[in-house]
């Protein structure tokens, strides 16, 4: 009986060490140099349109309009996801395309470092996409500055929403155009 015992436990013991050692292989991680799309892509950054008063405000008439002109000139940018904060503005800037343009979201953390929206385009595995950002006006150049690009003014102003940044990043060189609409 306690042959058989000790037999069950080394074959446990052994099992046990095949599988930590298997976990081991599948976790070795590829150094960020190796991954040619890591820190990639288009990005379209707008902050939220103009908004009620409040700390979770809807938009405004004038917000919806603006909304709608953001949907007519990214709708044929093949726009494969939209990152935006959990505030109803920022939800309700990028609706239209949303909805019309049947682009999934995800929702990220306003802060201003940038790393939450890095995180969950990692995590969502969008690198290299063309994707569209709606933050705040004290969280897009911090994102922008976060992926190395020179967003060439140092804040926006509090009734400033007409801004759309194109930030196109290859692993070489960052390129940021701005317009507005």
């Amino acid at each position: 009986m306690k042959l058989r015992k000790m037999m069950t436990g080394l074959w446990i013991a052994g099992v046990l060490a095949a599988c930590t050692q298997r976990q081991q292989q599948e976790r070795e991680q590829i150094p960020v140099s190796e991954d040619t799309t890591f820190l990639t892509g288009t990005l379209f950054l707008v902050r939220h349109a103009e908004k009620n008063p409040g700390v979770d405000s809807t938009l405004t008439a004038a917000g919806c309009v603006r909304a709608g002109a953001l949907y007519r000139l990214l709708k044929d940018s093949s726009i494969s996801r939209i990152y935006h904060t959990p505030y109803k503005r920022s939800v309700q800037t990028g609706d239209s395309l949303r909805i019309r343009g049947k682009v999934d979201t995800v929702f990220y953390r306003a802060d201003s470092t940038g790393e939450s929206l890095l995180y969950e385009i990692s995590r969502h595995h969008d690198w290299g996409k063309r994707i569209l950002v709606i933050g705040h006006s004290n969280t897009l150049i911090p994102i922008m500055k976060s992926l190395s690009a020179k967003p060439g003014i140092d804040s926006i102003g509090d009734k400033d929403y007409g801004n759309l940044f194109i930030l196109r990043k290859t692993r070489d060189r960052v390129s940021v155009e701005r317009k507005t609409y």
